[in-house]
């Protein structure tokens, strides 16, 4: 389908499911912004409560600003690429239902890709904090760090929050689309804008607010169900293959870190019974290790001897190893 694109136009999409309480709330820090070029597309992804009838009531109240289009459950990844289709703007904002942007966060970092015609994305500080507490003015995650590219950063960790970016649209176009895994799919999309070695743009002020809460949150399923666990898989070596085509080195510390974590990654997947996931991450890792590879070529041995899962058991009750819920710290959504 083709979309003509609205030069200066920031266009929202708001993947939202069962959240009809916070979806007012996030759409309305959309419509109080000082930039006035904005649209609104709300993504409703399989929602079995009353989002979709709030959807569709605010669709009809700023008819000139939102539009709503539903489709079966299918996850966030999913559902941010049915906006990113329909999506009319220069600008991409992707919001999550339960995060809030400040009210010149378009205006602040539109003129900062303006200025900065070579950055792919332009991104800021970004409070976190609990729904019901008031928030304060320290930056999470390494939005208050000011780095020119997405790697060799992005191996330690996310760098932000998904609420935290504005994209240029022509990246989005350029990386292609939004992976369908319900895990980690944002650290692994913006790991595809890194393969584009092309500097970020950083404006050091506060932009946008995520907020934590008590509901269900997709980003902890990988913890007690087996095909989030695959997701997870995925993405990480996804993730791996966008540092390759970046250019970093297997020597890189961050790398090696990475390294380390797809051997936790392993583990977890043996003691989890995914024998498949298990033996590509450790061959993955073997193949890039540039040190402890007696180590993971040890487990592959014991794996083979006793089974993956007592393998993992026992290399979890040796100091110095990557938990398995260490891996939290990765990419949390």
């Amino acid at each position: 389908m083709f979309v003509e694109i609205v030069p200066n136009l920031v266009t929202t999409i708001i993947p939202v499911y069962n959240r009809s309480s916070l979806l007012r709330e996030a759409v309305e820090s959309v419509l109080s912004q000082t930039y006035p070029h904005f649209e609104v597309v709300i993504v409703n992804d399989g929602s079995t409560d009353d989002t979709l009838i709030l959807a569709e009531s605010l669709s009809r109240q700023f008819r000139d600003r939102i539009r709503v289009v539903s489709q079966s459950n299918a996850g966030p990844g999913a559902a941010r690429e049915r906006g990113r289709g329909l999506a009319r703007g220069e600008y991409i904002q992707y919001l999550d239902s339960d995060d809030l942007l400040l009210e010149t966060k378009f205006e602040i970092q539109v003129e900062g890709l303006k200025r900065h015609p070579n950055a792919v994305l332009a991104y800021g500080k970004t409070r976190a904090y609990r729904i019901g507490h008031k928030p304060d003015d320290k930056a999470s995650r390494r939005t208050a760090e000011e780095f020119e590219f997405i790697f060799p950063r992005f191996l330690i960790e996310r760098g932000w929050h998904s609420v935290t970016p504005l994209y240029r649209r022509a990246v989005c176009d350029e990386i292609g689309e939004w992976s369908n895994y319900r895990q980690e799919e944002d650290w692994e999309y913006d790991c595809r804008v890194g393969t584009l070695n092309r500097p970020l743009q950083y404006c050091d002020e506060y932009i946008a607010d995520h907020r934590h809460h008590d509901g269900e949150r997709l980003c902890h399923a990988w913890r007690t169900d087996a095909e989030a666990l695959r997701d997870r898989v995925r993405a990480h070596i996804s993730i791996l293959h966008s540092a390759y085509a970046a250019g970093i080195r297997s020597d890189a510390p961050e790398m090696k870190n990475f390294i380390r974590r797809l051997f936790a990654l392993a583990r977890l997947c043996g003691r989890s019974d995914l024998r498949n996931e298990s033996r590509r991450l450790l061959r993955l890792a073997e193949k890039g290790a540039v040190e402890r590879l007696g180590e993971y070529r040890m487990y592959r041995l014991m794996a083979n001897l006793v089974g993956w899962r007592r393998a993992a058991v026992f290399f979890e009750s040796f100091p110095g190893n990557i938990g398995f819920f260490d891996l939290r710290r990765n990419a949390r959504g």
